[in-house]
Protein backbone atom coordinates (compact mmCIF):
# COMPACT_ATOMS: atom_id res chain seq x y z
CA UNK A 1 0.00 0.00 0.00
CA UNK A 2 1.63 3.45 -1.13
CA UNK A 3 1.64 5.89 1.97
CA UNK A 4 3.85 9.14 1.26
CA UNK A 5 4.89 11.36 4.17
CA UNK A 6 4.22 14.25 2.00
CA UNK A 7 0.81 14.18 2.63
CA UNK A 8 -1.69 14.01 5.88
CA UNK A 9 -4.22 12.42 6.27
CA UNK A 10 -7.53 11.86 8.06
CA UNK A 11 -9.84 9.51 9.54
CA UNK A 12 -11.84 9.64 6.55
CA UNK A 13 -9.21 7.93 4.78
CA UNK A 14 -8.97 11.31 2.71
CA UNK A 15 -5.38 12.80 2.39
CA UNK A 16 -4.39 16.46 1.75
CA UNK A 17 -0.95 18.21 0.12
CA UNK A 18 -0.32 21.61 1.23
CA UNK A 19 0.82 24.37 -1.27
CA UNK A 20 0.63 27.40 1.10
CA UNK A 21 -2.80 28.26 1.47
CA UNK A 22 -3.97 26.24 -1.39
CA UNK A 23 -4.22 22.22 -1.00
CA UNK A 24 -5.21 19.33 -3.15
CA UNK A 25 -7.39 16.79 -1.52
CA UNK A 26 -7.72 13.42 -2.40
CA UNK A 27 -8.72 9.53 -0.91
CA UNK A 28 -5.73 7.44 0.29
CA UNK A 29 -4.77 4.40 -1.15
CA UNK A 30 -6.13 1.99 1.59
CA UNK A 31 -9.35 3.95 0.38
CA UNK A 32 -9.58 3.03 -3.04
CA UNK A 33 -8.44 -0.82 -2.16
CA UNK A 34 -11.30 -1.28 -0.30
CA UNK A 35 -13.96 1.10 -2.15
CA UNK A 36 -13.21 -1.72 -5.62
CA UNK A 37 -13.11 0.04 -8.68
CA UNK A 38 -14.43 3.68 -8.93
CA UNK A 39 -16.81 4.48 -11.83
CA UNK A 40 -18.01 7.93 -10.41
CA UNK A 41 -16.93 11.14 -9.26
CA UNK A 42 -19.37 13.45 -8.41
CA UNK A 43 -18.13 16.97 -6.96
CA UNK A 44 -20.69 20.07 -7.72
CA UNK A 45 -19.05 22.12 -4.79
CA UNK A 46 -17.12 24.27 -7.36
CA UNK A 47 -17.10 27.91 -5.63
CA UNK A 48 -18.99 26.73 -2.65
CA UNK A 49 -16.75 26.95 1.24
CA UNK A 50 -16.88 24.21 3.14
CA UNK A 51 -16.33 23.45 6.91
CA UNK A 52 -13.90 20.83 7.89
CA UNK A 53 -15.08 17.29 7.90
CA UNK A 54 -18.39 18.31 6.21
CA UNK A 55 -19.04 16.44 2.82
CA UNK A 56 -18.10 17.78 -0.37
CA UNK A 57 -18.79 15.09 -3.17
CA UNK A 58 -19.19 11.51 -3.28
CA UNK A 59 -17.76 8.35 -5.21
CA UNK A 60 -19.51 5.64 -6.48
CA UNK A 61 -18.16 2.38 -7.19
CA UNK A 62 -20.19 -0.65 -8.59
CA UNK A 63 -22.63 -1.30 -5.69
CA UNK A 64 -22.18 1.86 -3.39
CA UNK A 65 -21.84 5.13 -2.91
CA UNK A 66 -19.97 7.16 -0.08
CA UNK A 67 -19.57 10.58 0.82
CA UNK A 68 -15.85 12.55 0.52
CA UNK A 69 -14.97 14.63 3.56
CA UNK A 70 -13.17 18.47 3.09
CA UNK A 71 -9.97 17.54 5.69
CA UNK A 72 -10.32 21.20 6.21
CA UNK A 73 -11.91 24.17 5.90
CA UNK A 74 -12.19 25.93 2.71
CA UNK A 75 -13.22 27.08 -0.81
CA UNK A 76 -13.63 24.74 -3.46
CA UNK A 77 -11.46 26.14 -6.11
CA UNK A 78 -11.23 23.53 -8.51
CA UNK A 79 -12.41 19.73 -9.04
CA UNK A 80 -10.15 17.34 -11.23
CA UNK A 81 -11.70 17.60 -14.81
CA UNK A 82 -10.26 14.39 -16.05
CA UNK A 83 -11.74 12.23 -13.45
CA UNK A 84 -15.20 12.75 -15.52
CA UNK A 85 -13.81 10.49 -18.32
CA UNK A 86 -11.39 8.56 -16.33
CA UNK A 87 -13.01 8.13 -12.52
CA UNK A 88 -10.70 4.73 -12.60
CA UNK A 89 -7.53 7.23 -11.73
CA UNK A 90 -8.57 7.88 -8.36
CA UNK A 91 -7.96 3.75 -8.34
CA UNK A 92 -4.49 3.67 -10.09
CA UNK A 93 -2.74 7.09 -9.02
CA UNK A 94 -4.53 8.17 -6.21
CA UNK A 95 -1.85 10.59 -4.85
CA UNK A 96 -1.01 11.98 -8.42
CA UNK A 97 -3.24 12.09 -11.62
CA UNK A 98 -6.32 10.85 -9.29
CA UNK A 99 -6.62 14.30 -7.22
CA UNK A 100 -9.96 15.14 -6.58
CA UNK A 101 -10.24 18.73 -5.38
CA UNK A 102 -7.84 21.88 -4.92
CA UNK A 103 -9.40 24.07 -2.22
CA UNK A 104 -8.08 27.46 -0.40
CA UNK A 105 -8.07 26.95 2.80
CA UNK A 106 -9.80 29.13 5.34
CA UNK A 107 -8.65 28.51 8.33
CA UNK A 108 -4.98 26.78 8.08
CA UNK A 109 -4.33 26.01 11.88
CA UNK A 110 -6.66 22.91 10.95
CA UNK A 111 -4.20 20.90 9.61
CA UNK A 112 -2.32 20.73 12.49
CA UNK A 113 -5.03 18.39 13.66
CA UNK A 114 -4.49 15.83 11.13
CA UNK A 115 -2.81 12.61 11.15
CA UNK A 116 1.01 12.14 9.99
CA UNK A 117 1.69 8.54 8.15
CA UNK A 118 2.60 6.86 11.04
CA UNK A 119 -0.42 7.95 12.89
CA UNK A 120 -2.57 6.72 9.74
CA UNK A 121 -1.01 3.30 9.32
CA UNK A 122 -1.79 2.77 13.19
CA UNK A 123 -4.97 3.76 12.19
CA UNK A 124 -5.52 1.37 9.22
CA UNK A 125 -3.82 -1.56 10.82
CA UNK A 126 -5.58 -1.79 14.52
Amino acid sequence: MNLPSNVMYTADHEWIRLEGNVAYVGITDYAQEQLGDIVFVDIDTVGETIGQSEVFGSIEVVKTVSDLFLPVSGEILEVNGALEEHPELVNTDPYGEGWLVIIEMSNPEEAAKLLSVAQYKALINE
